[in-house]
C-alpha cells in the first residue's frame, strides 16, 4: 500500500513470514512524524542506505488500523496539495502533484 498523507509518504508491506507490517519510507522524518502523531507504537527506525526505501519500521496490523483511523479522522482540509505546500513545503508539493499528473493517466484510459 502507498499512502500519501499530509505528514509523509510511506509503502506498507508484510514481508514473507513476518507477522507484522513494515513501514517504508524515503525521509527518515515522515515516519518520525507518523510515529509522533498517530502510532507510538512503532519500532525505531532502521536505516538501509541501498534500500529502495531507505527507512524501515515495524508494527502490527492493528496498530496501524488504528492509526489509520486516527489519520481519517484527522482530516479537515478541503485541497490536499494545498495542505501539504502549506504543512510540508512546496517542494514536496510539487513532487506530489508529479504523482498526481502521472496518476490522471489512468483516467484518461477510461
Amino acid at each position: 500500500m502507498w499512502l500519501f498523507t499530509n505528514l509523509g509518504f510511506f509503502s506498507v508491506v508484510q514481508e514473507p513470514a513476518d507477522e507484522l507490517l513494515t513501514i517504508r519510507a524515503r525521509v527518515a522524518g515522515d515516519l518520525d512524524n507518523l510515529k509522533k502523531e498517530y502510532l507510538p507504537e512503532l519500532s525505531p527506525i532502521v536505516e538501509e542506505a541501498q534500500s529502495d526505501y531507505p527507512f524501515t519500521a515495524r508494527v502490527s496490523h492493528d496498530k496501524f488500523a488504528a492509526a489509520l483511523e486516527k489519520i481519517g479522522k484527522s482530516i479537515h482540509y478541503g485541497n490536499f496539495k494545498a495542505e501539504i505546500s502549506m504543512k510540508m513545503g512546496k517542494r514536496r508539493a510539487q513532487i506530489y502533484s508529479k504523482v498526481w499528473h502521472g496518476l490522471l493517466e489512468l483516467q484518461k484510459e477510461e
